[in-house]
């Protein structure tokens, strides 16, 4: 049963009528469903007539005169159409006196009709058109209605592309579609159809799979691959993020997964421009006749079981067909590409995880998967991008490979340390020996003092050793000889006992540098000066 309004809601509606807005924008300021405006808009309409053919009823007799000379009766003829008792109004031409109304959806936009389409040639869109008609044409009316101005335009002289004919084994392109309904765990869902259709022969591969992350799009290709035994030279691609991380109309900047992957693979890829499925129609074509005539109305248990008969329709079916643009059958044509096409690698392609990784600033490592990898210390405290799988890690600074390693267990550090300093590098037990050469070189008393801290103290001593080299860069090699040979005889293995010794042992030799040096000072007289002072002698 259909909506009835309230009078009310009629009285509006017929107001809104007379206003003569259209049922687009009554329906917006109402929320009235437009099938119901428009039947209510007819009955107005009716009225509206029925109002007017009363009105010219009261016309006076030389009125009623004069539009009567414009009708004209039927001749009595039997084969004339229309039949006999049917009347021709003729309008009047040249009487003022009474305008007809007209009702039409003409848009308002209408009368700026070339000066609107001089914009859109311009290269101008709708928003943009208004905002200029607004202040140059003094335009009072919605955005709206220039904006289904411009579409209607748009649909009227729909812009031209070029049919571009592909060399064989020059070009293949890929896309996603819907699949049919599979059961998962319990529920049927539609999962993602990927085609790959060459561009030449019309030559498809169809998998359907749940999922578009990075690694499923690329298994995807090398599956197409494999079914075709070969490679074209340029993959044009949709600008999805597996492909594609930003889109550009003039450098789009591509996925290094799978850029890396073209470079294995050696094809070009190329990515449309936004908003433009003519630019791989091959393919387009392609999902939809795979859509329509394999999967059409139909539900699978799981995807390998839709999976396989994608694969059987695609022999029995799509590769037997003649195409209906080339007018040829399909595997007959595939079967002219394949030798051009490009041969496989030897080796499938390693897929790798992106991601960004801050380098220690203490001892110049990075996390990986729980695992840590040495990187060249002048990149302490820089963010670097690395690239890694189950194999190896590869790390990267402003586009330029740092370093490449294999991978190691997780909590594992890895033991390639060439990068790093070679006291950066050693064990315990390296440290340990390299202390010993130290107190070596320093001298024999410092290296027996050592050994006896060791035998006395364990571990504990090796902290006291290493400040005992330390005190080298202050004190002589000597004094640190004779200091430690003092604390050997005390058996006292402390830092600080060997320490207040040497300062001690400097002090002494100090002062007794001063009293040398004072005994030669000039003002102070000699002996002979002295005695001839006594004995009177010059």
């Amino acid at each position: 049963m259909s909506n009835r309004l309230k009078m009310v809601q009629k009285e509006l509606l017929f107001s809104f009528f007379s206003q003569k807005w259209s049922n687009r924008k009554i329906n917006k300021a109402t929320g009235i469903h437009r099938k119901t405006i428009s039947r209510y808009k007819k009955e107005w309409e009716k009225k509206q007539n029925s109002d007017l053919q009363n009105s010219s009823e009261k016309l006076s007799k030389t009125e009623q005169k004069s539009i009567s000379e414009n009708f004209q009766s039927v001749p009595p003829d039997e084969n004339n159409c229309p039949p006999i008792g049917v009347v021709h109004f003729q309008l009047p031409t040249d009487s003022p006196q009474h305008d007809i109304v007209i009702f039409s959806s003409r848009s308002k936009a209408a009368r700026y009709d070339a000066l609107i389409q001089q914009k859109l040639e311009q290269g101008q869109h709708a928003r943009s058109i208004y905002q200029d008609l607004v202040i140059e044409n003094d335009y009072h009316d919605s955005y709206d209605s220039i904006k289904r101005y411009v579409r209607k335009l748009k649909k009227k002289s729909p812009k031209l592309y070029a049919r571009i004919e592909t060399p064989p084994g020059e070009e293949a392109q890929v896309d996603f579609g819907e699949g049919a309904p599979t059961l998962k765990n319990g529920r049927y869902y539609k999962p993602w159809l990927f085609v790959m259709t060459l561009s030449n022969s019309r030559k498809s591969f169809e998998e359907v799979v749940w999922k578009q992350d990075v690694e499923t799009f690329l298994r995807c290709h090398e599956n197409a691959f494999n079914f075709f035994g070969g490679v074209t030279n340029v993959i044009k691609i949709d600008n999805l993020k597996s492909g594609v991380l930003k889109a550009h109309l003039y450098e789009p900047e591509l996925n290094p997964n799978y850029l890396a992957f073209s470079k294995h693979y050696n094809f070009i890829p190329l990515p449309c421009k936004v908003a433009t499925p003519q630019h791989k129609g091959k393919v387009e074509s392609g999902v939809k006749y795979a859509q329509n005539n394999a999967l059409k109305a139909k539900k699978f248990p799981s995807l390998d079981e839709q999976n396989a008969y994608l694969r059987f329709w695609n022999k029995t079916w799509a590769c037997t067909r003649i195409h209906g643009t080339t007018k040829r059958q399909v595997q007959a044509m595939f079967e002219q590409e394949k030798p051009t096409l490009q041969a496989l690698p030897t080796t499938s392609y390693q897929f790798f995880k992106i991601g960004n990784r801050k380098v220690n600033a203490m001892d110049s490592h990075i996390e990986v998967a729980g695992a840590y990898y040495p990187i060249p210390p002048k990149y302490m405290g820089e963010t670097v991008i690395v690239h890694f799988n189950s194999k190896y890690v590869k790390v990267y600074f402003q586009q330029k490979l740092i370093q490449h390693l294999f991978t190691v267990a997780k909590g594992r550090f890895h033991p390639d340390k060439s990068c790093l300093p070679d006291h950066k590098t050693w064990d315990n037990n390296q440290y340990v020996q390299h202390l010993f050469n130290k107190c070596r070189e320093i001298g024999p008393a410092v290296f027996d003092w050592a050994r006896q801290a060791e035998t006395n103290r364990k571990q504990r001593a090796y902290r006291s050793i290493q400040g005992i080299v330390s005190l080298s860069k202050k004190y002589p090699n000597q004094i640190l000889n004779q200091a430690c040979q003092k604390s050997l005889n005390q058996h006292a293995f402390s830092y600080h006992i060997v320490k207040q010794l040497a300062e001690e042992i400097r002090l002494q030799q100090q002062i007794q540098v001063e009293i040398n040096f004072i005994q030669e000072n000039e003002i102070i007289r000699s002996p002979q000066q002295y005695q001839q002072l006594l004995t009177g002698e010059k």
